[in-house]
């Protein structure tokens, strides 16, 4: 049964909710310096990982007329809440905490996911198709940089880079159009504000 925007909304709130106040309890201190650093690299894709569910939950909001693309971006960001919880449990383990600034990250995700949503398919999926390949490319960036004591996060990044390509090539396969350039800037400078954003709090 088709809920109203009503219990939608509430239901997005829920979420939002839910993801924001997520927590799991260090069980460490911070401790030797490749482990900080790692904490900064990894505070950064769990950023990332609270944004995509944003992003994809307000898309699928402006999909009601196309029942089968809802389904797709609603799987697409259940494979992105799993990345979420694999970022916050190995925060944990390493003795870090989430960025202080998601609260930001996810409403200007959601914000963007909505305007993204309402333009149509082509320029909603090559949002999305955009913004996957600039997180394969970041996340290609974070391994080249983790320190290589720590395998744990490496397995973990490996594994949501391949599962952000499909996620993009799924986007641009379904219709997804080419962004126009400066479009492509700014999300590429928003992109690098919640880098270094999450990096530093």
């Amino acid at each position: 049964m088709e809920r109203n925007p009503g219990d939608r909304l509430i239901g997005e709130i829920d979420h939002a909710r839910w993801v924001l106040a997520q927590r799991f309890s260090p069980s460490r201190s911070p401790g030797p310096a490749w482990r900080r650093h790692s904490i900064r690299l990894l505070r950064v894709n769990h950023a990332g990982e609270v944004a995509a569910q944003a992003l994809y939950r307000a898309q699928s909001l402006t999909t009601c007329h196309d029942p089968e693309l809802t389904r797709q971006l609603v799987q697409a960001g259940e494979e992105e809440h799993r990345h979420l919880i694999w970022c916050g449990k190995r925060l944990a383990e390493l003795g870090g905490r989430p960025s202080r600034l998601n609260p930001l990250w996810y409403g200007l995700a959601f914000l963007s996911g909505i305007l993204a949503g309402v333009q149509g398919r082509s320029t909603s999926l090559g949002y999305i198709a955009e913004t996957e390949a600039q997180v394969e490319s970041h996340l290609t960036d974070h391994l080249g940089r983790l320190p290589p004591e720590d395998e744990d996060t490496h397995r973990i990044l490996d594994r949501m880079r391949d599962e952000e390509a499909a996620h993009g090539a799924w986007a641009r396969a379904a219709g997804g159009g080419v962004l126009p350039t400066p479009v492509q800037r700014l999300m590429h400078w928003t992109s690098r504000a919640l880098v270094y954003g999450s990096y530093l709090l």
